[in-house]
């Protein structure tokens, strides 16, 4: 029996939260949830979009399965996002995405962007010269970019091709302007590449000459390493190809915790309508069985998954379909029936 820290979040999380858990059920995984409080839910009954006892609860269990947080906008509201990633250092943004839907502009699409999470310019060190509203104000943001951050991401991006029997890591960077910051990952990361000469292809591409290659020609991609904000830009792409941010899951991961979320936001236009897509958080639940051992029943549920989408056409409205969320997620439990 595997213990998992549960944030359920905001907006359509509840729901989405909901069908995933009834799917991993019929997968037969044994987890004990340990559910807790995150975002607005969280605000409102803690005064915290972050309590310590959510903290502690992923502490001491390691691993954490949430549904999407809202962060208000121009507030002194906490991302809890990137409080998490700072708490328990989860260096490793993977965010895999596979062509599930047929005939769309691009098929056998399957690549996974691993993605530097904790340094770069999203370290948030901004200021503004002298204050706000001064016609001659200047911003500025500073970006932070270490030896041993760089590194590390390195490796864990060719150690999960190895792991995973990838051919190519794809180190993507704009050392050519950026020639501190990103020389220095471009530097580290080439090193790294070389302690795993003959196992793993390597290649570096500028970040914009990227952008377009993705979409000329995908294939041509298979892992690619980044930093925190082009990783951020990329994965969301990459997302696109495959049909949108309905199908892309995320793991977040750390030495010390893993949390595994769907890349899309709360989405609290459609919350409570009972229309919202699953998929994304089913296939990050996905991940965490992975993560867990539990090879399985991850194959099983991605298995159901596509054969709903691709054989028996029961589709949420974001994928021109017309399921509701109960009715898609019905569809994926009698599958693993």
């Amino acid at each position: 029996m595997h213990r998992v820290t549960l944030i359920r979040g905001d907006g359509i999380g509840p729901e989405i939260t909901a069908a995933t858990l009834r799917v991993i059920e019929a997968a037969g995984a044994l987890i004990e949830w340990d559910e807790q409080l995150g975002g607005v839910a969280a605000l409102n009954e803690a005064g915290t979009p972050l309590p310590d006892a959510t903290v502690a609860s992923i502490r001491e269990t390691r691993a954490a399965l949430k549904g999407p947080l809202t962060t208000p906008v121009g507030t002194g509201f906490r991302s809890v996002n990137v409080a998490l990633r700072r708490e328990f250092d989860l260096y490793a943004n993977v965010r895999p995405a596979a062509t599930i839907l047929p005939g769309g502009r691009y098929d056998g699409v399957d690549i996974v962007l691993i993605r530097e999470n904790t340094e770069g310019l999203y370290v948030g060190h901004e200021m503004v010269i002298p204050v706000a509203g001064d016609p001659k104000a200047v911003a500025q943001a500073t970006a932070i970019v270490t030896r041993a951050g760089c590194e590390r991401i390195a490796r864990f991006a060719f150690d999960y091709a190895i792991r995973h029997g990838r051919r190519k890591v794809t180190i993507c960077h704009k050392a050519n302007i950026l020639k501190a910051s990103s020389g220095l990952f471009l530097e580290v990361t080439r090193d790294v590449s070389e302690r795993y000469h003959g196992r793993i292809e390597v290649n570096d591409v500028i970040i914009d000459a990227a952008a377009m290659k993705l979409v000329l020609d995908p294939s041509q991609f298979d892992v690619i390493v980044t930093t925190n904000m082009f990783g951020d830009i990329l994965s969301d792409q990459i997302a696109g190809l495959i049909g949108g941010l309905g199908l892309a899951p995320g793991a977040n991961v750390g030495d010390r915790a893993a949390l595994f979320e769907a890349v899309h936001g709360s989405a609290p236009d459609i919350a409570g309508k009972g229309v919202a897509n699953p998929s994304a958080l089913i296939l990050a639940a996905c991940l965490l069985l992975d993560h867990l051992g539990e090879a399985a029943a991850a194959a099983c549920v991605r298995q159901a998954l596509v054969t709903v989408l691709r054989d028996d056409g029961v589709r949420t409205r974001d994928l021109k379909g017309h399921a509701t969320t109960v009715e898609f997620t019905d569809a994926v439990v009698r599958r693993l029936a």
